[in-house]
């Protein structure tokens, strides 16, 4: 006897909606797609269709596959078992086990049949049916009226109802099953949960969900972040994905993004860290259509794994080997001569977040009232303490308020909480917050800021709050934004510059002239657009399926490896 086989019922009679067989679903027949995914388990010898349909013959015909085709055939019960007894019998003479395999069910693939395949193996059991899980809460209806059919305290529970698309019988059990009359009833069954691939097109609604569910792509973003380069990377990554509704997102953090981890989990989105390979082998394991690094830069060996895939990439702020190599490139943070189509260069193409979209922008005032201090996610260094204690006996002297801000990543953030109590027993007007989801509610209000050379410098500029800016590092200080002409004084690198520049810096902005002329060059500035363009040129990088409906074809990834490995 062979091993198994594969029976597809494809009754044209059950359909709910008119030719749902042969119509395509995001490119393909229900049909085909059904065929398709079979073939990636066993070959076409293997599989059989049962049908009351010539034109769905003629499509077997043309696939490889084996019929059965019975004009006057129609299911009448959920029984698909005793549905099927014929064709059931017939095939449980020649193979140890008859897989049946619902083509109503496109979302379900070649891997969940293997993988139901093995766990029915694995089980010993007779048969094992796909199943998925409902919360529900569970009421009698009496007259027009709805009582509680349980307690209170017992009232939602989950409930475990069949999907129809995948049943696994061995032949042994079905023959006595079918000998003894217990209409095809099987003893010790094994469930499959399949959950979010368990839809059955049973209504239009359910076939315009699996069109869209179909039509998605695999999006990975490759981010870093830690204590060095701070959590800049991982924010723009995360503000991306939120805008990304339509496709799968999953994230990849380098081997040594701690910190990027936590933020992802914390937002509950796929994600999982490089181990010890490289960092292509952590990538391409999640089969994705698109990458999305930012990770700074890239070397040449990654990008040109990611181009041999076949993947198209997108790689933020990158200046490395690998760039040559992207599809698209946007460094909002560096200025260029001239942007080309696909090396995107300059402020135009920063993405603000949405909480700054609605913000209250600050007017200019002639008198300094509230100084913001911030230096991103991690400030590993802590140059927030050293411009607290250069600043804070001005700012006590003249009546102006300290806004002291701090990201999930700053290590001295219970020290500093110490040194701002003991401030605030002479100044009260200073304030320390830790890890804000509102940082444009920080720079509300602000007059003048001092801050790193991050991101954070065009969110000023929106807010329109003149900084000084201090780069934390050798690869900050040539972001060009943080410069005169946007509104900013650039002091350099912090290590380098004295406390006495700082401080005669900081005295110099609190006069109005020189901040009413940076208030007024940020006014000019408007990135309120940029984040719409930035996703519409990533999501014009999907790839199109072969017939330029948006869809992968199931017949490009099956048959061939899967067949063999399924043998």
């Amino acid at each position: 006897m062979r091993k198994r086989c594969i029976v597809i019922p494809a009754i044209k009679k059950n359909a709910v909606i008119p030719d749902q067989l042969v119509k395509k679903l995001a490119g393909v027949t229900l049909m085909e797609r059904g065929i398709n995914t079979a073939r990636g388990v066993v070959g076409g010898e293997d599989i059989y269709v049962l049908t009351d349909s010539q034109e769905i013959v003629l499509i077997c015909e043309r696939a490889g596959v084996q019929t059965r085709c019975n004009k006057d055939l129609k299911f009448r019960t959920l029984n698909i078992v005793a549905e099927m007894r014929d064709v059931l019998s017939e095939l449980s003479q020649k193979y140890e086990h008859c897989i049946v395999l619902r083509a109503s069910c496109p979302l379900i693939t070649w891997v969940d049949v293997e993988d139901a395949w093995h766990k029915y193996l694995d089980s010993g059991c007779d048969s094992l049916v796909t199943v998925k899980s409902v919360h529900q809460r569970v009421w009698s209806v009496q007259g027009q009226n709805l009582e509680q059919l349980l307690d209170e305290e017992v009232g939602e529970f989950e409930v475990v109802v069949e999907s129809r698309a995948l049943i696994i019988l061995r032949s042994e059990a079905l023959i006595r099953a079918l000998a003894e009359g217990h209409s095809a009833h099987m003893d010790n069954v094994v469930p499959y949960f399949l959950n979010d691939r368990a839809i059955e097109i049973q209504s239009y609604q359910d076939w315009w969900i699996c069109e869209h569910l179909l039509r998605r792509r695999h999006i990975v973003f490759v981010v870093a972040g830690w204590p060095a380069i701070g959590m800049g990377h991982i924010y723009r990554a995360l503000m991306l994905a939120h805008e990304i509704a339509d496709h799968k997102i999953s994230f990849v953090c380098t081997r040594e993004s701690e910190l990027a981890v936590q933020s992802i989990a914390e937002r509950d989105y796929h994600s999982t860290r490089q181990g010890e390979e490289r960092l292509e082998k952590s990538v391409l394991r999640l089969r994705p259509d698109l990458v999305v690094n930012d990770i700074l830069n890239t070397d040449a060996e990654y990008m040109e794994a990611l181009k041999k895939a076949g993947v198209r990439t997108v790689n933020f702020e990158d200046e490395g080997e690998g760039s040559a190599l992207a599809d698209l490139v946007i460094n909002a943070v560096y200025d260029a001569p001239q942007s080309t189509p696909d090396r995107l260069y300059g402020p135009e193409w920063f993405c603000l977040r949405d909480e700054f979209v609605n913000a209250t922008r600050n007017v200019f005032r002639k008198e300094v009232k509230t100084v913001l201090i911030t230096f991103g996610g991690t400030d590993q260094r802590n140059f927030t303490r050293r411009i607290f204690e250069l600043i804070e006996p001005v700012c006590r002297e003249k009546g102006i308020a300290i806004r002291i801000v701090a990201g999930p990543g700053y290590m001295h953030r219970y020290e500093m909480e110490r040194r701002v109590q003991e401030a605030q027993e002479a100044n009260p007007l200073i304030s320390f917050t830790w890890a804000t989801n509102v940082m444009s509610r920080m720079m509300e209000g602000a007059d003048l800021c001092i801050c790193s050379a991050g991101r954070t410098t065009y969110e000023l500029a929106h807010m329109r709050v003149p900084a000084m800016v201090l780069a934390t590092h050798e690869r900050e200080a040539t972001h060009s934004f943080a410069r005169p002409k946007y509104g900013f004084v650039f002091l350099g690198l912090m290590d380098k510059v004295t406390d006495k520049k700082i401080l005669r810096a900081f005295c110099a902005m609190l006069g109005a002239r020189q901040r009413q002329r940076f208030h007024e060059r940020m006014a000019a500035l408007d990135f309120t657009c940029n984040k719409a363009k930035v996703i519409r040129r990533i999501l014009d990088l999907l790839p199109d399926g072969p017939d330029g409906s948006g869809a992968v074809q199931p017949s490009a990834v099956v048959a061939g490896p899967a067949h063999q490995a399924a043998e």
